[in-house]
């Protein structure tokens, strides 16, 4: 668990002292919230007669009884309500539910969203930082009649009933267009006389609120919170006084918890920025061949490419490969690297990246493995045996997401083309170039044609070559912008320069990194 104060953290203790009458000290003087309260009750009784609003018959009332405890009412039902109270607050205020103080709670307009039309209608997208972006607010059709019914006013709360910003809050201030607001909103009106609006709006940014909205929320795969549930919150009520006193200290603070969240966040890509930059050092020392110290003993680069090349020749003799054409051999020759292909040769130095030890070889990647692309996904191919098969979409680094595959037709030539082992490299030729994984799983799999998949010719330390992908990737040797391989075609793969340690020193250093590596992550 992480016991770090995070800004987040520090936000939601600072708003959880506030409900609870930790934040601003009480003033006896201040005029009880039992008092407000009840003017807020005459004035909403005032507005049911004269027909301004409805009276809603399952509205949660919660008071007081002779022995001091709190009681819930809804209609005629009434249970106390003690043992579910978070905990206490102080004695000039009150416990009372989002509804009981509430005017009017009130879905939205339901209308297509057009270019133009009678009125704007605000949306839960256009909500952004506590704030309308107006440039994004369509227009809708209504009818005339029913504006008023809808239209935002200064001090309206709106709250997201479904989705993925259910519960999400917006208190309506400054507003300087005439606007309804969208069905997949919920509108509060409030006597911001009596009560401020912005510390209502405070209420519903603190874990109190979030936790009554989560065991509210219906879980579908669109979350969802009516009206009702809303309207059964419970709050604490501050006197007016407290209330104001409360928001001004909040607003005092709101900048220190942003500057905290701003040094939170600089210290994150910090440590972010040193644990990326010790990998890459670890892995930079590991293929230059200066994690491990060199044992003089072991069989050189030079005699296992030999043995590679020996299990080739054998493989194409037997017809289970074909020759390459563009089969090369590097070699050293005055302190320079020359290149034959073909019967020709070149000097290669200025595409050697950086120095190796004396008993490694520099070798093409091609040399090393057999490579082949998967099926092309062609839904007119409807011949063969209907087999599961990965795309670029499930291979990540080092590891692969399995879940909800796909099923496509494979010819025998296709299985024996496209199918994956244990033990076999698998790279990313499409979509984040260069991304590779092992496939480390006991069944085979079939891959798509933006997968490469690298067999070594021999039995090698296959992490090794795993460890370089990445390197390179993170250097910009692949898929870089402006130096390096833009693309991973298989001539392009096929090319790629690869540093050949002997093959114990391989094992070594891929111990060595995985003994390092943890402590990089745990930094």
């Amino acid at each position: 668990m992480d016991d770090r104060m995070t800004a987040q953290k520090l936000r939601n203790s600072i708003l959880q002292m506030a409900v609870q009458g930790k934040l601003v000290p009480q003033d006896p003087n201040d005029e009880p919230a039992s008092v407000l309260l009840e003017r807020i009750r005459k004035e909403k009784e005032q507005l049911i007669k004269e027909g301004k609003i409805k009276k809603n018959k399952k509205e949660s009332c919660i008071f007081r009884g002779a022995d001091n405890l709190h009681y819930e009412q809804i209609g005629k039902e009434v249970r106390c309500i003690e043992d579910e109270l978070p905990f206490e607050i102080p004695d000039n205020w009150e416990w009372k539910s989002w509804g009981d103080i509430s005017f009017k709670i009130q879905y939205g307009f339901n209308a297509p969203a057009k270019q133009s039309g009678t009125i704007k209608m605000v949306r839960i997208s256009d909500i952004q930082n506590n704030a309308v972006n107006w440039d994004t607010v369509p227009y809708c059709a209504i009818d005339d009649s029913l504006i008023n019914d809808y239209l935002l006013n200064d001090n309206d709360i709106l709250f997201a009933r479904t989705g993925g910003t259910v519960g999400k809050s917006f208190l309506v201030n400054n507003i300087n267009e005439k606007a309804i607001y969208a069905g997949y909103l919920i509108r509060t009106v409030f006597d911001h006389k009596n009560l401020n609006p912005k510390y209502l709006k405070y209420f519903m940014e603190s874990e109190l609120y979030w936790n009554q909205l989560k065991n509210g929320t219906i879980a579908t795969a669109q979350p969802n919170c009516n009206g009702q549930t809303l309207s059964k919150m419970k709050l604490p009520i501050p006197p007016l006084e407290e209330q104001n006193r409360i928001i001004l200290k909040l607003q005092k603070l709101e900048p220190l918890i942003q500057k905290y969240q701003k040094v939170e966040e600089q210290l994150y890509e910090l440590n972010s920025s040193i644990k990326e930059h010790l990998k890459k050092s670890i892995l930079q020392y590991a293929i230059e061949g200066k994690l491990v110290p060199q044992d003089p003993n072991d069989e050189p680069a030079s005699i296992l490419l030999e043995r590679i090349q020996k299990e080739k020749q054998k493989l194409i003799s037997e017809g289970k490969i074909k020759k390459s054409k563009n089969e090369s051999v590097i070699y050293r020759r005055d302190n320079s690297h020359y290149e034959k292909l073909n019967g020709i040769e070149r000097c290669i130095d200025d595409e050697i990246p950086f120095d190796i030890p004396d008993n490694w070889s520099w070798v093409r990647l091609g040399s090393l493995f057999q490579h082949n692309t998967g099926k092309a996904l062609n839904s007119s191919n409807k011949v063969g045996t209907k087999l599961t098969y990965i795309t670029t979409s499930n291979l990540y680094w080092d590891k692969f997401v399995l879940d909800k595959l796909k099923e496509m037709p494979f010819t025998d030539a296709e299985v024996e083309k496209c199918t994956v082992i244990k033990g076999d490299l698998l790279v990313c030729e499409g979509g984040d170039i260069g991304r590779a994984a092992i496939w480390n799983y006991d069944f085979p799999i079939r891959i798509q044609n933006h997968i490469h998949r690298l067999r070594s010719y021999i039995p090698v330390n296959v992490k090794f070559y795993y460890y370089i992908f990445y390197l390179y990737k993170h250097m910009g040797l692949i898929g870089g912008k402006g130096i390096g391989i833009q693309g991973l075609s298989s001539n392009a793969i096929h090319q790629l320069l690869f540093p050949l340690p002997p093959s114990n020193e391989q094992h070594k250093i891929v111990e060595k990194i995985e003994a390092l590596l943890p402590f990089c992550e745990n930094l």
